[in-house]
C-alpha cells in the first residue's frame, strides 16, 4: 500500500469513526487492575484463541488461584493444565502453548517476569515478546497495550483486521503483522493507550454485529459512510 504525502486521510477516518462507535455501543472502560499485570495479559492471550474474553479472563484467574504463581503453572503436568482449561475453545492447544511459553520465559528470565519490558522501546519490547513460543503480533500488542505498560499500540484480532480491510484502510490480503504495520502510521497521534484499547474493543463489536466473516449488514452499520465496501454496497442498492 502506497501512503500519500502529507497528512494521512485514514487518520481522519479513524477520528470520525470512533464517536460513531461509542454512540452505538457506549464507552468501554479499561479492564480491572487485577487483570492488567503484563504476565496476566500474556497468559490470557496465549490461552484465548477463538474464546470469548470473559471466559479466558475467568480461566486465567482460575489458573493463578489454583497454582498460586505462574512458575507453578509452568511446572504443572500438561494433561492437568488441559483439564483446567476445559472452558477454552481449544483446551489441548491452549495447554500446550501456555506451558511452552511459560517454560521458555522462565528459561530466559529466571521467572515469569516481564518487568524488563518497561524501559524498552515499544517496538523492541514487542520483538522480544514475539520470540516466545506462540506469541504473535496480536498477543505482543495486547501485552504492551492492555497491561499496565500502557503503550499506544493496536491489538488486531481477526474481526478488527477484516473490518480494516473492508474499509480499505489496510491491504486486502494483509496478515496481522502486515496490517499492523500498515495501520499504525495512520492512528491519531493524540490517542492514548486507553483510546487504542477502546477502539479495538469497539471494532470487535462491529465485527460481531454487522461486519461478519461471511455476511455483511452494511445498511445498518455505523461505519458505512466511511467504508469502501459499505459505499460500494450502497451504490448497488
Amino acid at each position: 500500500m502506497e501512503l500519500p504525502l502529507g497528512p494521512d486521510p485514514r487518520t481522519e477516518i479513524l477520528r470520525r469513526l470512533q464517536p460513531l462507535l461509542v454512540q452505538r455501543f457506549g464507552r468501554i472502560e479499561r479492564a480491572a487492575a487485577a487483570w492488567r499485570a503484563p504476565e496476566w495479559v500474556l497468559v490470557q492471550g496465549v490461552i484465548g484463541a477463538r474464546t470469548k474474553s470473559e471466559i479466558s479472563n475467568a480461566a486465567t484467574d482460575r489458573l493463578l488461584k489454583r497454582y498460586c504463581s505462574w512458575e507453578k503453572v509452568a511446572e504443572a503436568p500438561l494433561e492437568e493444565l488441559q483439564v483446567e482449561l476445559a472452558t477454552q475453545t481449544y483446551p489441548n492447544m491452549a495447554g500446550e502453548r501456555l506451558k511452552a511459553c511459560l517454560v521458555d520465559l522462565i528459561a530466559r528470565r529466571g521467572s515469569v517476569d516481564l518487568s524488563h519490558l518497561g524501559p524498552m522501546d515499544t517496538g523492541e519490547a514487542m520483538a522480544w515478546l514475539e520470540q516466545l513460543p506462540g506469541i504473535g503480533r496480536k498477543i505482543a500488542a495486547g501485552v504492551m497495550n492492555a497491561s499496565t505498560l500502557d503503550r499506544p499500540v493496536l491489538v488486531l484480532d481477526s474481526h478488527h483486521r477484516r473490518i480494516l480491510q473492508r474499509m480499505g484502510l489496510v491491504p486486502a490480503k494483509a496478515d496481522t503483522a502486515r496490517a499492523y504495520e500498515a495501520i499504525m502510521p495512520a492512528m491519531p497521534p493524540e490517542w492514548s493507550a486507553a483510546d487504542y484499547d477502546e477502539h479495538h474493543l469497539l471494532m470487535k463489536k462491529v465485527g460481531q454485529t454487522w461486519c461478519r466473516p461471511r455476511s455483511m449488514d452494511c445498511s445498518n452499520c455505523v461505519a458505512q459512510s466511511l467504508c469502501e465496501t459499505g459505499a460500494s454496497e450502497a451504490g448497488q442498492g
